[in-house]
């Protein structure tokens, strides 16, 4: 699909770009005020209680794809092998340095909490998060680890992309026109600041190195193949990578 046309809706290409997001942020919002109700770290609580997050990403992930679909003829990914493959090592090198703190935690023997400057680096154990251990049923395990690797590796990647470059880059560079005249991609030190800087914003402070580094690997790529879709492919491998690391090791905090 090509660029969006600048005589196409502009209300409409902005909810496009932006509702699917705002759900998928809402639900975030949701699962903190359902958590500070009902949540209950004990081995006898039931699962619902011991993490929320395991009824509520689904509903999430589930919700968010409808709206995605429902969408999907508004948004112009410009699919091509020439972008999407180089895409995969980008989204290799840019997980590795999102994990290279917690990695450099375990080989370097740390033990409790880190604070000072490995505390903001994220130098930190990360075992406490979503743990699918709390289901003994095998096909819960499996479900509940289906879905958050659907969540994760398809629909993270595709809001996410779909709002900080296809959208927000845009908008910062002109806010007060019409910013879908201005072409994807486009390359601004405003625009790099800004959406670099709110991506690090909208995840937790320990992993804000990670996502600085990674936001600014994904902002080139986005200047230099013009292609939201080797975008949404980089986070897609990303965070796929990231997911079987966490499997394999029972970093839970990663999530």
């Amino acid at each position: 699909m090509s660029e969006p046309h600048p005589a196409k809706d502009p209300a409409r290409l902005t909810r496009a770009h932006v509702v699917p997001f705002a759900v998928f942020m809402g639900f975030m919002i949701v699962l903190q005020v359902v958590s500070a109700g009902i949540s209950w770290k004990h081995p006898d609580a039931p699962w619902w209680r011991q993490d929320p997050a395991h009824f509520i990403y689904p509903i999430q992930t589930l919700v968010t794809l409808a709206f995605l679909v429902y969408y999907w003829k508004l948004l112009a990914f410009r699919w091509s092998w020439k972008w999407c493959l180089p895409a995969i090592p980008f989204g290799v090198v840019g997980i590795a340095l999102w994990l290279l703190p917690t990695f450099l935690h375990d080989q370097l023997g740390f033990t409790g909490k880190s604070t000072g400057i490995l505390n903001l680096l994220g130098v930190e154990a990360r075992t406490d998060g979503f743990d699918p251990g709390v289901f003994d049923n095998p096909a819960a395990w499996w479900a509940a680890v289906v879905f958050r690797f659907l969540r994760a590796v398809v629909v993270v990647a595709l809001v996410e992309e779909i709002f900080w470059r296809g959208f927000l880059m845009r908008f910062v560079c002109d806010w007060e026109g019409d910013y879908w005249r201005q072409p994807f991609g486009r390359a601004t030190w405003k625009s790099y600041l800004i959406v670099t800087g709110l991506f690090m914003l909208a995840h937790a402070p320990v992993d804000y190195a990670g996502a600085f580094a990674y936001g600014s690997l994904t902002y080139l790529l986005c200047v230099w193949s013009r292609s939201l879709g080797a975008c949404v492919v980089m986070h897609g491998t990303a965070n796929l990578i990231m997911g079987l690391y966490i499997m394999a090791t029972g970093k839970y905090g990663l999530w």
